[in-house]
């Protein structure tokens, strides 16, 4: 028996809760380099440069900084985004003259995920500001752009009421949706396309293909989405921190500046980490969404 639609959505946001509290505790680290190299781009040679740096300027804790709002981040966005995703594929359903139960194909499930991130974008945007602004605090007060002593969540959180009040936290909102709404029609689309061929392969069901098979399809997923929008989170995370010192340009002057006067390589700094991060935090992500949703869905068999 099907559960009732709101007991679905709580289901839904509750495994999607689960899902991000895993990818962050699984990546945290090669995060905090990504954002990083973004954001300053000359002060590392590269990924290792970068980590080893961290880790000597800061020790352990500045590979974690930010961590809590990292966490509130992806608990709130994937919390969202899969409740989000409940929805839009009853959405698609109607929309294609399917009944409630039909299942949706790989690319209905991508426009759905890809419709699903646009929800989830309003509450990320607010919570990855912050993540990303306490990433790139040391080289921020090493440069003398701000003074010291800004390096706690409370203190970010006070600045920016302070500077730009409650829409301040909006900050980068335009480029978080459009990374997100190509981003996850690649996501979504490429984890249920690769779960379809474990599925044709092991000559089972697409929820029977086993743990190691949900990791890879999850971090594929993951793959695909970094390497078709890093350049966007990039100019996201520049405009998100770099915002702290003044205004920043909105995204296609922010982008065309950096072209400009860094170079097109510029946008692609820390997709090493990004990607070596991506198959660990997205598996986990998945693993942990797949199988608490799964139990819980359980409960509601007849």
């Amino acid at each position: 028996m099907a559960p009732h639609p709101v007991v679905q959505a709580i289901i839904d946001l509750s495994a999607g809760a689960i899902g991000g509290t895993a990818c962050v505790l699984s990546g945290q680290p090669l995060d905090t380099a990504k954002v990083k190299m973004q954001t300053f781009p000359s002060l590392y040679r590269g990924f290792v440069h970068c980590f080893s740096s961290t880790y000597k300027q800061v020790g352990l804790r500045g590979l974690y900084q930010g961590t809590s709002p990292a966490l509130m981040a992806n608990i709130a966005e994937n919390s969202v985004l899969f409740m989000s995703y409940g929805f839009c594929q009853e959405v698609v359903r109607t929309m294609a003259g399917l009944g409630t139960e039909a299942p949706l194909s790989d690319m209905q499930k991508a426009c759905a995920g890809s419709v699903a991130s646009i929800f989830s974008s309003l509450v990320l945007c607010p919570t990855e500001l912050v993540k990303c602004r306490l990433q790139a605090m040391y080289e921020m007060e090493a440069s003398g752009k701000i003074a010291k002593g800004q390096n706690t969540v409370w203190s970010v959180v006070k600045s920016v009421m302070k500077q730009n009040g409650p829409t301040g936290f909006f900050t980068g909102l335009t480029t978080t949706i459009a990374r997100e709404v190509p981003g996850y029609f690649c996501f979504f689309g490429a984890y249920e396309l690769c779960r379809t061929t474990f599925a044709d392969n092991m000559k089972c069901s697409k929820d029977d293909i086993g743990v190691a098979p949900i990791v890879f399809s999850g971090g594929f997923g993951g793959a695909c989405l970094w390497l078709v929008v890093y350049p966007f989170d990039c100019v996201k995370s520049r405009i998100q921190v770099m915002s702290m010192v003044g205004r920043q340009e909105g995204f296609f002057k922010t982008m065309m500046a950096i072209m400009r006067t860094e170079g097109v390589r510029a946008l692609y700094s820390g997709l090493t980490p990004t990607m070596i991060r991506t198959f660990p935090a997205n598996g986990a992500l998945f693993l942990g969404y797949e199988a608490s949703r799964k139990f819980m869905m359980k409960q509601f068999d007849s």
